[in-house]
């Protein structure tokens, strides 16, 4: 098993499966749902955008580029940027260029349309004379009624990010900046690339202000959210971590006086999680970063048979050898192993693989830490191994101090006084899956993300439209219906805009009826084109010198602009994330596309952007953040079934056992439930999955606590107090653990500590109350 550890994290340098799709059923799974959102968080995650600004435009280059030279000199870390000459600028839109007869925006074919020839001319002299008809692409004679320079200008707005001297060139509130876009060569989310990365954009950052004091530096990028993230887990780790394992070695010092149960209960807990973690990839050949997440709750849950067995042979006569003590202890250690596998065996029924991993997972590692205790603690403990301090015996005495349930006065005002908080607290309680509440990236990273997305305008890479089609051309039609529909979205200022890949290649069926309206329009025998000759004093032969060189372009010869053409181009460099091609479906290969949509800013026309894409053939609308958010939600729900059906079970595991008193084994950890969520309730925090994810563990060790009570009843017993000692232990640990997470400033590590310290707390304090204490 440790070779096959070994091998699994050194040989093949395997690492846990990030996607949260996977924990989706696989009927509920689109692989081209799942393509176009990989291809566009892909895109999205490994790029570092810099803006450098400055109320200069050379200063502002003067900065980007010793921001640069510290960054290019690291050609691991990053790709480097091919430099933008001038040749590149001047075959920026060549092939778009070759076919502008097929390229018209809306606003030109309706005008094309409606105007007379009359129009067109004074079009073409203004083209022609006036220093004020803005810029000119190309020779007058290629474009005489500015169609193509309108087109062009019409693509510019989707970004405002221009080419300018070698740079890439935006302006915003008076600033001028120098964009530098950058590409990750390592996953944004390995911490290596993390602490590889951020040192020298600080050094980058450090240069520029060097060479421009007064510079100013707005940079986005995944690897900035990651890698503030794992700072912020690591010092989390660091004190928290660091905290609770001296707090436990501590507890454990003061109750056996020795270092060696210590050992024992971290070697039962490492061989479950490592037996675990190899059968699972034997099963589902992955294993998932939740499902590791989960399991460690094991060490909550697993610690609790070592301690049992390590409290029980301390306070035993010393006189019985350790494999009759196991003999025993062995109903109530089954017992406590089948009471936490029920619960598991109940999210593995759930039809989300997610959870049947995470279900696989816990119970083969609750089995062998169990396993560990059965088979080796009677081998390396013996009764001459451990002996009873005085703390253990202070703290097993302290039983006697507990009130036990009774039907009188004090218990009915007790009961009363937590039937109104519980009543109060559970109808304040609110729910809120939303995975943008689990975030917490530092403000000033938040700024900066802020404030480039309205300067750059933005496409956001997690709403989107996914367009499907058998051909490229019917994709590409689609889209153009789609965009008919968005465009009045526009008007409403609903959205600023939006990218499409048929902005810049249009369908065939647009580029020839483009072509032909053109033609009709401007080139035909009685069109503008002779009375623009006459007005400039030419002859027949410039007129058809004219005609000829407008449509001898290849699309007057039935060749039309694809995607794949443009593509090739400098130009389709921000547009070729929305382009997904041909892609197998499961059911063959068809074509698929994204319409990515800018200035989104309010989650409340969510509803209407749906709406838009309603009754559309091959359009369907993708709203990752709600999706996931949505995962969540039916996650919270499955656990909170399997929950309370969980309860029911191991009350019938329990009967068979305990009879009519198995009822004093789960009240106290539903209590604490109960209490837990509706002090969540009270204080405002909602709940969420990683709540319930607690409440299961509350449920696991409630229970181990309840049968080591119940097991020792008699108050005359030595063993009771060791019992008692045990619970302790365990709770103390839990509370160690997991319970001081409820320090952590990340949301989910927050959720889980909290219900974590609440719950155990409640479940310790009150599970002595319902055990049956016999005088004897």
């Amino acid at each position: 098993m440790m070779g096959h550890n070994a091998y699994l994290w050194l040989v093949q340098k395997v690492v846990p499966d990030t996607d949260i799709l996977a924990l989706l059923p696989v009927e509920q799974r689109d692989p081209v749902l799942q393509q176009a959102f990989t291809h566009m968080v892909d895109s999205a995650q490994q790029r570092l955008i810099v803006l450098v600004g400055a109320d200069d435009w050379g200063q502002a280059r003067k900065a980007a580029d010793a921001y640069s030279a510290v960054l290019m000199a690291h050609p691991a870390l990053f790709e480097s940027t091919a430099a933008m000459s001038e040749q590149t600028q001047a075959d920026w839109l060549g092939p778009s260029q070759q076919m502008r007869l097929s390229l018209l925006t809306a606003e030109q074919q309706k005008l094309l349309l409606e105007k007379s020839p009359s129009y067109w001319v004074e079009t073409a002299l203004q083209q022609l004379y006036s220093p004020f008809s803005g810029p000119k692409l190309g020779a007058w004679q290629d474009d005489p009624f500015g169609l193509f320079t309108g087109w062009v200008q019409a693509r510019a707005q989707e970004t405002p990010v221009r080419p300018r001297d070698g740079h890439l060139f935006v302006e915003a509130n008076g600033r001028q900046y120098a964009m530098l876009l950058l590409t990750l060569r390592q996953p944004a989310f390995s911490m290596a690339t993390q602490q590889a990365v951020l040192p020298l954009l600080d050094a980058a950052a450090k240069s520029a202000r060097g060479e421009v004091p007064k510079v100013e530096l707005i940079t986005a990028g995944v690897v900035l959210h990651a890698g503030a993230a794992s700072a912020q887990a690591s010092s989390e780790m660091s004190t928290i971590g660091v905290g609770s394992l001296l707090g436990i070695v501590l507890l454990m010092w003061l109750t056996f006086g020795a270092f060696r149960p210590i050992g024992l209960i971290v070697l039962s807990i490492a061989i479950g999680c490592l037996g675990a973690f190899s059968i699972c990839w034997l099963i589902f050949g992955r294993v998932h970063l939740l499902t590791l997440v989960f399991g460690a709750s094991l060490i909550g849950v697993a610690q609790d048979y070592g301690i049992y067995f390590l409290c029980s042979r301390a306070g035993s006569d010393k006189a019985l050898t350790s494999a009759q003590l196991l003999l025993r202890l062995l109903p109530g250690l089954a017992l406590t192993l089948a009471a936490a596998v029920i619960g598991y065996i109940g999210l593995a029924l759930t039809p989300f693989p997610g959870l049947r991993q995470m279900a696989v997972f816990s119970v083969l590692g609750l089995v062998f830490a169990w396993l560990t205790v059965i088979c080796w603690f009677p081998a390396l403990v013996q009764a001459s191994t451990l002996k009873e301090t005085r703390f253990a015996a202070w703290l097993g005495a302290s039983r006697h101090h507990w009130p036990l349930l009774r039907l009188n006065r004090g218990t009915l005002l007790a009961a009363l006084l937590f039937g109104i908080f519980a009543v109060t607290g559970l109808m304040r309680l609110q729910v809120n899956d939303d995975i943008r509440s689990l975030q917490t990236s530092p403000k000033k990273l938040l700024d900066d993300q802020i404030k480039l997305s309205k300067i750059l305008d933005a496409p956001t890479p997690v709403q989107f439209y996914l367009v499907r089609g058998d051909s490229a051309e019917q994709v590409l039609q689609r889209e153009e219906a789609l965009r008919l529909r968005l465009d009045p979205l526009i008007g409403r200022h609903i959205i600023s805009g939006y990218q499409a890949m048929s902005n810049w290649t249009p369908s065939m069926r647009v580029q020839t009826a483009n072509r032909v309206l053109t033609e009709q329009a401007l080139f035909s025998a009685d069109g503008p084109l002779k009375a623009l000759a006459t007005q400039l004093g030419e002859d027949d032969s410039w007129i058809a010198q004219m005609r000829a060189r407008a449509l001898s372009r290849p699309a007057a010869a039935g060749v039309g602009l694809t995607p794949d053409a443009f593509l090739k181009t400098a130009a389709s460099e921000p547009s070729r994330h929305l382009w997904l091609g041909k892609i197998a479906d499961g059911h063959g290969n068809s074509y698929a596309s994204i319409v990515a949509l800018r200035g989104l800013d309010n989650y409340a026309n969510l509803p209407l952007l749906q709406q838009t894409a309603a009754h559309l053939d091959g359009v369907q609308w993708v709203d990752k953040v709600s999706e996931i958010s949505s995962v969540l939600g039916d996650y919270r729900e499955y656990m909170g079934t399997v929950l309370l059906g969980a309860y029911v079970a191991i009350y019938l595991l329990l009967f068979g056992r305990y009879r009519y008193a198995a009822w004093r084994v789960l009240t106290a950890p539903a209590l604490a439930s109960i209490a837990t969520l509706a002090l969540l309730g009270i204080i405002g925090q909602p709940l969420q999955m990683f709540h319930v994810l607690a409440l299961m563990l509350i449920l696991g060790l409630g229970v181990d606590y309840g049968i080591f009570l119940q097991e020792k009843t008699d108050k005359s017993n030595h063993g009771a107090r060791f019992a008692w000692l045990a619970v302790c232990l365990s709770a103390v640990s839990a509370l160690l653990s997991f319970g001081l997470l409820a320090l952590s400033g990340t949301p989910p590590l927050h959720a889980f500590g909290f219900t974590m310290l609440i719950g155990i707390a409640v479940v310790w304090l009150i599970a002595p109350c319902f055990s049956q204490m016999k005088e004897t």
